[in-house]
């Protein structure tokens, strides 16, 4: 009997993708918010290689971008990383990724997959739509701009799974049963985007307060997002 593989199907599990080009301080808040009102007891940060809906792949290299989200989260001891994505040479589609995990012994029924309302609109644009949404949870919160409680309007063929969730009371373990919900948070998180950070760094302007201070020593230290990057690290 493969205990390992029981440990982890028993545990409740967010999963936060991204490219994380670089990790900033909305991504931790949104970790940090779906984690305490979902009461999981981790959140998986997991670095995308070449996330689909980009015409152009990452800024940094692969070696960067997971160093960072480690220097991010390392205060955070329920927030492991997995290079699960990044060792795929294939563009890092959600509905491949949820298989893998089930694969390694997640149990589909104790997966949640987090992402913002604005990504989720587009959610019928999503590989593997709308079988996708059968392989896990879906954690929706609100970003700025993109109010949570607006796609029940827009999204109507799927206003029957979603479940709006007090940002105080959470939600029992016992709660979160077959079939997968489609959970919204409406909850406060910083108004900040890699790509603001980017171009910020190109025109040599500070990133303070827009990422952990460890990451932007790291962006310091190796020349990142700026005219002179510096020398590219391998891949993992």
């Amino acid at each position: 009997m493969n205990h390992g593989k029981e440990r982890m199907g028993a545990k409740r599990t967010g999963i936060l993708g991204g490219t994380f080009d670089p990790i900033h301080v909305g991504h931790l808040d949104l970790a940090l918010a779906v984690h305490r009102v979902l009461r999981l007891d981790e959140v998986v940060f997991l670095p995308a290689h070449t996330p689909p809906h980009r015409s152009e792949g990452p800024r940094a290299s692969a070696y960067h971008r997971f160093a960072m989200v480690a220097l991010a989260t390392e205060s955070h001891p329920a927030f492991p990383i997995s290079d699960l994505e990044l060792r795929s040479p294939t563009p890092s589609y959600t509905s491949i990724t949820l298989d893998e995990m089930v694969g390694a012994g997640y149990l589909s029924t104790n997966l949640y997959f987090i992402t913002g309302a604005d990504a989720f609109a587009e959610i019928a644009t999503w590989h593997d739509y709308p079988a996708v949404l059968d392989r896990s949870h879906f954690v929706v919160a609100s970003r700025p701009g993109y109010p949570v409680l607006a796609l029940k309007d827009r999204l109507t063929s799927l206003a029957g799974r979603m479940r709006q969730l007090d940002a105080e009371s959470g939600v029992q373990p016992t709660e979160a049963a077959a079939p997968p919900s489609i959970f919204l948070i409406d909850t406060e998180t910083a108004d900040v985007s890699s790509t603001e950070i980017r171009a910020r760094l190109l025109r040599g302007e500070h990133i303070s307060g827009l990422v952990p201070e460890a990451v932007a020593q790291y962006i310091r230290k190796h020349r990142l997002y700026s005219a002179n990057t510096g020398d590219v690290l391998p891949s993992l």
